[in-house]
């Protein structure tokens, strides 16, 4: 398999840490790929909206957004973390919950970095961090038991999300008063797999 895939990217981060838990990190060649949301090329990659994650496998046209790629790389290796069942709705959400922590927070970065300092609108960086900032208060009230049970695709996700703010978004403090999803969030992120896949560039 072929991953097309940005260092710095917390959705491939997602993918890496499935391979990782799963032990399917040698089956994968990883192809370092550079886009940009305001560039008109469509850089050579195997997804036609020119993102990353993309996975090309041997047996079926290349996936593309990272829920398809760890959904289909967990049942390849039958580790269970997408479970049966109830847990599985619940799963699915948490997954959903972090990954619009992931969408909101790269719209900030966006506004930043890409639009003209005299042409950025704060109330817009504002409201994308009011959906993050709701977010969190779900994880840290509704959903902290889940995150502290058996390892899932939620619990990735969502360490993967946080990592995202620390790296980007350190300056907001999401851990203020959220003293139980950054409990978890500080144990979580010691696992091997997570220490593995961490960016270095900020």
């Amino acid at each position: 398999m072929r991953l097309s895939y940005s260092p710095t990217s917390p959705y491939v981060r997602k993918v890496m840490v499935v391979l990782h838990e799963t032990g399917q990190l040698p089956d994968v060649e990883l192809v370092p790929t550079h886009s940009s949301p305001v560039s008109s090329e469509i850089p050579a990659s195997p997804n036609p909206l020119g993102k990353v994650p993309a996975l090309e496998r041997p047996d079926g046209p290349a996936l593309y957004d990272s829920r398809v790629i760890t959904r289909y790389l967990d049942a390849r290796a039958d580790t269970g973390l997408y479970a049966q069942g109830q847990r599985l709705w619940d799963t699915l959400t948490i997954e959903a919950t972090a990954d619009g922590i992931l969408d909101a927070a790269l719209l900030m970065i966006y506004e930043d970095r890409l639009r003209p300092a005299d042409a950025q609108y704060a109330p817009w960086v504002e409201g994308q961090w009011s959906k993050i900032d709701r977010a969190l208060d779900t994880l840290n009230g509704l959903w902290i038991s889940h995150l502290l049970g058996r390892l899932d695709m939620g619990q990735i996700a969502v360490g993967c999300a946080l990592g995202y703010l620390d790296l980007r978004l350190d300056a907001r403090n999401w851990r203020h008063g959220r003293s139980d999803l950054a409990g978890w969030y500080d144990s979580f992120a010691t696992r091997g797999a997570m220490t593995a896949t961490k960016p270095l560039e900020a």
